[in-house]
């Protein structure tokens, strides 16, 4: 009784996969000599020059990487390869790029995106400002890239979703061991309107020093990095260090003085993040590099306010717009507390928003903490 031979081309490419794979889980070279071998984008390229400077690979590590590359197609998911179709080109950029990706979901890796990243304990005012933050920049066409965390990587997560835009989790684990475990269901969202990727193994659990390698994907994938709020020792400070590294731009968001949640966002600004207080403030900063066309078109209109019979006015965020409300009905000025009482927002919140308003020449401050309209009007 004779097989049929497979054919060739089939086996030759599942082969040269499964070389690759195992390149990945090598454990020598260093992983950024390992990445060189995929410079020419060919396989059978990478397979050989592996070969020539480091020796065969062990057969442990091939068996390996079959059983990793069939394990992902019965599940669904695909394997991207650095320097092959699909990988993404930004990732491909970074100093120490992955070799493989492992994706479920059917996200455009390539599309802008922004990654909102901070705390795991964020406090109230942290998560509120990602949510506003992420539903904003989702609405705008960017995607939102995060790290499925608990605390500020969840809450961005979930409200990209809820603004009907799209989000992408890489994970510091293994797909089938997910961390942490109740954030199946918010995972399963992700893969539905975006991707959920990693770089590691089936198998491979969330130990503490695989997030360090996650946050550098978070921030190669993005055109920059935003955190919302960050401890002075943080995670999140190590992505932003990766976006700087790899010449992207970096945002923070201020907090209230003292607070140690927001100590590494006030050493980022120190240091020349660029300081947010609403979208307006990262998109104007990444220019056509967003793909969000600018004021005066119709997807830039809500980067712009118009007034009846005037120029066009520099978007603002919800809470300040609630501030000039507030001046506008007195237009002699109020004090500070004045001001908050007759808004009802949070101080830190307020005092962000005032940020905004006098950046943007909207609002004056008068000694004593006093505030006025520009010139007594904002007409």
């Amino acid at each position: 009784m004779t097989h049929r031979p497979v054919p060739p081309r089939k086996q030759s490419r599942a082969r040269l996969e499964e070389v690759a794979l195992a390149i990945a889980l090598a454990e020598r070279p260093p992983p950024r000599e390992r990445a060189r071998c995929f410079e020419s984008g060919n396989l059978e390229a990478a397979a050989s020059t592996f070969r020539r400077k480091f020796g065969e690979l062990p057969a442990g590590r091939l068996d390996a990487a079959r059983r990793w590359r069939e394990a992902a197609a019965a599940a669904g998911r695909r394997l991207l390869i650095l320097g092959q179709p699909g990988f993404p080109s930004r990732l491909a950029e970074i100093a120490v790029p992955p070799i493989v990706l492992e994706v479920a979901g059917d996200a455009d890796l390539a599309a802008p995106g922004i990654a909102v990243v901070g705390s795991r304990r964020a406090t109230p005012y942290g998560i509120a400002v990602a949510e506003r933050l992420a539903a904003g920049l989702a609405e705008a066409g960017l995607v939102v890239v995060s790290g499925l965390a608990r605390g500020v990587d969840a809450a961005a997560h979930r409200a990209a979703l809820q603004a009907g835009g799209r989000t992408v989790a890489v994970l510091g684990s293994a797909h089938d061991s997910l961390y942490p475990p109740e954030h199946r269901d918010l995972a399963r969202a992700c893969r539905a309107s975006g991707a959920v990727l990693t770089e590691f193994p089936p198998g491979t659990r969330p130990l503490p020093h695989h997030f360090p390698r996650r946050n550098r994907i978070i921030a190669g994938l993005t055109l920059g990095t935003l955190v919302v709020e960050a401890a002075a020792r943080s995670g999140s400070l190590a992505t932003a260090r990766h976006a700087v590294d790899s010449g992207r731009e970096v945002f923070a968001v201020p907090g209230p003085i003292g607070s140690e949640t927001s100590a590494g966002c006030h050493a980022l600004i120190r240091l020349g993040a660029t300081l947010v207080t609403g979208v307006p403030d990262i998109l104007e900063e990444l220019g056509p590099l967003s793909g969000v066309s600018g004021p005066g078109t119709e997807a830039g209109a809500a980067r712009s306010r118009e007034p009846e019979g005037g120029s066009p006015r520099p978007a603002i965020g919800a809470e300040a717009a609630r501030l000039l409300d507030a001046l506008r009905n007195r237009p002699s000025g109020m004090d500070l507390d004045t001001l908050l009482g007759a808004t009802g927002l949070p101080v830190p919140v307020a005092l962000a928003a005032i940020s905004e308003l006098e950046r943007r020449r909207l609002v004056r401050r008068f000694p004593g903490d006093f505030f006025r309209g520009a010139d007594g009007s904002l007409d």
